[in-house]
């Protein structure tokens, strides 16, 4: 079965961590306050309990070409707890598996331009620190 499919011009935010309805609930909120324009389609189905990248990749690696994605942004237990509520963004085209962290408040200005193919997944990926999250690019 294909990943769900994101609405058009923003990216498929999957829940995969369903330990706290308040913690998801925390998470949109701050995603959604992040900007003034809806970036996410949001997908909390319990089947995605605790998927791994590996296994999601498998999945949408199987699906239709017509019915790929080419990124997605998981909620998973680190996203949950973390205040900052930073997603883990996946490439499932240019560098299949390859991720890294985005905290709620940079999530817009991602999903944006990647919704639009402004900006490669790479370019953001190779911009987060050595902790492996993305906190904007530098100006200096």
């Amino acid at each position: 079965m294909p990943l769900p499919q994101p609405d058009d011009l923003t990216s498929l935010v999957l829940r995969t961590d369903f330990g706290d309805e308040g913690a998801w609930d925390s998470v949109r909120i701050a995603l959604d306050a992040a900007d003034e324009y809806p970036h996410a389609t949001y997908v909390s189905e319990l089947r995605f309990a605790d998927a791994g990248v590996q296994a999601l990749m498998a999945e949408e690696a199987a699906a239709d070409e017509d019915e790929q994605i080419v990124h997605m942004f998981l909620a998973d237990a680190t996203t949950m707890k973390d205040p900052g509520h930073p997603l883990l963004a996946v490439d499932l085209s240019d560098e299949p598996g390859r991720t890294f962290r985005v905290p709620a408040r940079w999530f817009p200005d991602i999903s944006a331009n990647l919704s639009i193919s402004n900006m490669d997944f790479a370019e953001f990926a190779d911009a987060a620190d050595e902790s492996g999250t993305f906190r904007g690019f530098d100006e200096s």
